[in-house]
């Protein structure tokens, strides 16, 4: 019962800390500074009676204590999802695997939040997973089924190149299949770029659509077909429809170029366009590097069943949304939290999936082959 106790308690801490990383994480703020945790709406420093993970958010009843801001309801969920994995990962492994695990679940919790959020997983949590998975395989080999180092060390970064290569072969066949978008209009649509110099934005008709959204390589760009233009204070016209190319540096219209700095709020780029040629990915490369650190803890076994679960689930989803709004769904999905979902389903019923699915099944043997402890 202490153990237990402990272990959940253990959760709750953790899921505290990892709120703090999925909220300063892909905002660019240190985890180090500041220090105490703060409401993002007035600044205020949140003391510690009320930062005690879920308790503090009862008492308080969801509003900050400083402004009232309401305080999201994830934040408790979040302490208990965290507190729950760590209960099944001790019940299911114990020690020595049950802590290598926490930190595992860890990094899947605050990558499906994040892609949720802000439609990328951060390097500090793909590379990072990928470094300490192999740390991991080093000191606890049990984790792959073996014990001795190098096998563990061998089968987490086997695991880890099936991971990357994988999904970066499904990106780039996906880049050639699907990797431009070209939209004709029955008559001239306005396109603007506005924004700031950081953050441009594209909006094109009632879609609006961050700059940094569609140039993931520089090679990629955007082909408008328009015959005047206005930026900068003046109006080109062209004598016939004039190509207008965007790309990771700037803005090119017959002869002429500007970078991004300078087209603003006040001072927008603007025209009407007839055609537009988008570039766009089969995937982030982000969950390139999400399935390499799937690998690096799970093994090449971890990473066929993440792929394949989160595969099916993400697109039974993407097929129920679709259907509810009626196609109309638009924008991009993120698939890292399915492969989390995956990685998670591999880590408490995988191995007893398989031996149900391989005993169902005439002759599978290459399930069979997954379970084989000594692979």
């Amino acid at each position: 019962m202490v153990a237990w106790i402990a272990v959940g308690m253990l959760g709750l801490i953790n899921g505290s800390f990892l709120n703090a990383v999925i909220h300063r994480l892909p905002r660019g703020i240190s985890l180090l500074n500041p220090k105490r945790s703060f409401c993002p709406g007035c600044g205020k420093t949140i003391p510690w009676h009320e930062n005690l993970p879920v308790a503090s958010w009862v008492l308080l009843r969801g509003c900050c204590s400083g402004c009232a801001m309401p305080i999201a309801i994830r934040y408790p969920l979040v302490e208990l999802l965290t507190a729950g994995l760590y209960l099944l990962a001790w019940e299911r492994f114990g020690l020595p695997l049950a802590p290598v695990f926490w930190l595992f679940l860890s990094l899947l919790v605050a990558a499906t939040f994040i892609d949720f959020d802000h439609l990328i997983i951060p390097d500090e949590i793909t590379k990072g997973g990928v470094v300490a998975g192999l740390v991991c395989s080093l000191l606890v080999p049990q984790m792959m089924g073996v014990p001795i180092w190098w096998q563990g060390l061998l089968l987490s970064l086997i695991g880890a190149s099936l991971g990357f290569f994988l999904l970066w072969g499904v990106v780039e066949l996906g880049k050639l299949a699907f990797g431009r978008r070209k939209i004709r209009t029955n008559q001239p649509t306005p396109l603007e770029i506005t924004g700031t110099d950081a953050e441009p934005l594209l909006i094109f008709g009632q879609e609006s659509i961050p700059l940094a959204d569609l140039f993931y390589r520089e090679k990629d760009r955007v082909e408008a077909s328009c015959a005047w233009l206005e930026i900068d204070g003046e109006r080109l016209q062209g004598i016939e429809a004039e190509s207008l190319i965007l790309n990771p540096s700037g803005v090119t219209y017959g002869s002429r170029f500007w970078a991004y700095e300078g087209i603003s709020e006040l001072m927008p780029l603007r025209t009407e366009v007839t055609s537009i040629m988008l570039p766009r990915e089969a995937m982030g490369f982000g969950d390139v590097k999400f399935l390499a650190c799937i690998g690096a803890f799970l093994g090449w076994k971890g990473v066929l069943f993440s792929l394949f679960a989160g595969s099916i689930v993400g697109a039974l989803i993407g097929v129920a949304m679709m259907a509810a709004t009626r196609g109309r769904s638009g924008g991009r999905i993120p698939f890292g939290p399915y492969l989390a979902l995956g990685a998670l389903l591999w880590v408490f019923v995988g191995p007893e999936f398989i031996d149900l699915y391989a005993n169902w099944v005439t002759g599978g043997g290459f399930f069979l082959l997954l379970r084989h402890p000594s692979l």
